[in-house]
């Protein structure tokens, strides 16, 4: 017999292991917004993104979609928790004014490195091993209007070399490993424990050793 050890709970927040991502847009004089998010999914070559509705991230989209999806890896939560205390806009917005600041630099602020892209306006980051070059196609608004879904279709994805199976245009996740925001602490993926039977890098690996 199974003992259902479970209860009820209400959490403030639900972010029960979700991929760290960090957003490049376009600002109204040319410059680069640089904001990280933890509500990011991919379906084909689609990411669907949740951003907080008085996001300047979303300001931007609207008025112009070109993004980078900046997939950040554990070694990198310390610059991502630099920035998580920052917004772009100014003035403040008022659900904002506990806890933000405004600052206009962010690479400079988080320490991370502008990279030119290919086919959008928005930089890429240096220092992301995964880096997808994309456009808003769908802004959603949703949560009584808190937050915004952002369907993007990814345009470019490039991948550091080291990352990817040699020959193949497979990232291998032996090595690749995404940084994970589990209620509100920051983690790395721990070792695998199996693969799904549609896996075409673990064929890749195996032909490959």
């Amino acid at each position: 017999m199974i003992t259902d050890r479970h209860r009820v709970i209400r959490p403030s927040i639900l972010y029960f292991g979700t991929p760290v991502v960090l957003l490049t847009t376009q600002n109204d004089e040319g410059t680069f917004n640089l904001a990280p998010i933890s509500s990011a999914w991919a379906l084909g070559q689609h990411v669907v993104l949740g951003i907080k509705s008085d996001s300047h991230t979303v300001r931007n989209l609207t008025e112009r979609p070109e993004l980078v999806i900046n997939v950040a890896s554990p070694d990198l939560w310390e610059h991502v928790e630099r920035l998580a205390p920052l917004t772009g806009s100014d003035p403040v917005p008022e659900s904002k004014q506990a806890g933000y600041t405004y600052e206009g630099d962010k690479f400079a602020a988080s320490g991370l490195t502008q990279m030119a892209s290919e086919v959008v306006r928005p930089p890429r980051v240096a220092e992301c091993g995964l880096q997808l070059e994309a456009r808003a196609v769908r802004l959603t608004p949703g949560g009584e209007g808190q937050f915004y879904s952002v369907e993007c279709e990814v345009l470019r994805v490039h991948a550091d070399e080291r990352i990817v199976v040699p020959g193949t245009h497979h990232v291998d996740p032996a090595i690749w490993s995404p940084l994970i925001f589990n209620f509100r602490h920051y983690h790395g993926l721990a070792p695998e424990v199996g693969h799904g039977f549609r896996s075409e890098t673990a064929k890749a690996v195996t032909r490959a050793a």
